[in-house]
């Protein structure tokens, strides 16, 4: 059973039957259909309502259950899910992955290292392997095997693609949809050695979508994790918080003060676009990164975050004109309509209107350089 919604709370008041102590604000609320979406928010309490027949008391408290239970591995939480998908609400608990080292294998201390020292970047933070399980002995901040499988959770081998899938399917299900208890357990899915990275990735990758809360690798490789973790980082956000990357003067290939100068918002997506295409080039340049709550170019225009004020604003937090002799910022061309607006605000620079699409940044780049040395 899912969570009951405010208009299916409100069915159960006296408001909807226009019956006696309707609206009556003895709860706190102005009316019963505010207090049946605080209800369904779980911003209040049932029993505020002293009029709330008995069916809903127990079709809420039936709703209200926790579908998954929440594990807590050496400070790593999984499980805790409560929807399907992740646009019903959002997911909560990342999928964890994990490594097991066996230390009776001559090599274990080299695989260790590896699987210790490893970490990339994204949308500035720095991720790691999550957990490391240990067999025949432990090492600092790791789990034995042993300990491991004694844990509230519910394992599966993945010998079979198509068994595995459906087993993990089928479990969210029933926890999600039924709230049944049987089924409340996180799930990890143990993945045996191969020699065959294309189909373990791929694999992998499906569980992590549905529906494993834990990865148990027997075997390490670095691009294999970096894949993961990528996927993984673009799942696992809520989708009512737009990604965003920091406000910040960004340089790619050791520009300095003549160097090229580009713009663009903190939306991730908008953000690594550009970064991909600069730091791909030859040519040293600037990304002034500016703040708008990680909309993109448009989005951030026409909800007039992105204003000649907060560009100006910018410029000046960083103190950047002081930087720079080049005095002409090369902006999205999907901004061309407020490059007049740009060069009022800001009397230190020029505006150039660049490409509307990242990829054709390249070319762009290649006639301005051309152009340039043509002077």
């Amino acid at each position: 059973m899912t969570e009951l919604s405010g208009i299916q709370i409100f069915k159960y008041l006296p408001a909807a039957a226009k019956s006696e102590h309707t609206n009556c604000k003895e709860c706190g609320c102005p009316t019963c259909m505010a207090y049946a979406i605080k209800l369904a928010k779980h911003q209040i309490d049932i029993e505020k309502c002293k009029y709330a027949p008995q069916e809903l008391v127990q079709a809420y408290t039936e709703s209200s259950k926790q579908p998954q239970n929440t594990v807590e591995i050496n400070g790593i939480k999984i499980g805790g899910e409560n929807v399907l998908y992740r646009h019903e609400k959002t997911f909560i608990n990342k999928t964890a992955l994990a490594v097991i080292i066996d230390m009776s294998k001559p090599d274990w201390k080299k695989k260790y290292s590896r699987v210790k020292d490893f970490g990339i970047t994204l949308l500035n933070n720095t991720l790691k392997v999550d957990l490391i399980i240990t067999k025949n002995g432990s090492v600092e901040n790791s789990v034995k095997f042993e300990e491991f499988i004694q844990l509230p959770l519910k394992g599966i081998t993945d010998n079979n693609f198509e068994k595995t899938s459906q087993e993990l399917i089928n479990i969210r299900k029933k926890a999600v949809t039924e709230k049944d208890e049987n089924y409340s357990q996180p799930v990890y899915v143990y993945l045996p050695a191969s020699n065959d990275l294309n189909n373990l990735c791929a694999r992998a990758s499906y569980y992590i979508c549905k529906y494993a809360n834990m990865l148990v690798f027997e075997d390490f490789d670095e691009n294999l994790f970096t894949s993961l973790m990528t996927l993984r980082q673009n799942i696992y956000t809520d989708p009512q918080k737009p990604l965003q990357v920091d406000s910040n003067i960004y340089e790619f290939n050791n520009p300095d003060e003549n160097s090229l100068i580009f713009l663009t918002t903190n939306f991730a997506l908008t953000y690594f676009a550009v970064a991909n295409e600069l730091e791909s080039l030859d040519v040293p340049s600037y990304l002034i990164v500016v703040p708008v709550d990680g909309m993109s170019v448009l989005t951030a225009w026409s909800a007039e975050k992105f204003t000649p004020k907060v560009v100006a604003n910018t410029l000046k937090k960083f103190n950047f004109s002081q930087r720079v002799k080049n005095r002409t910022i090369i902006i999205p061309g999907l901004l061309a309509h407020v490059k007049d607006e740009l060069e009022e605000e800001i009397k230190d620079f020029n505006i150039m209107v660049g490409t509307v699409n990242s990829y054709e940044m390249r070319d762009f780049v290649n006639n301005l350089m051309q152009s340039k040395s043509a002077e």
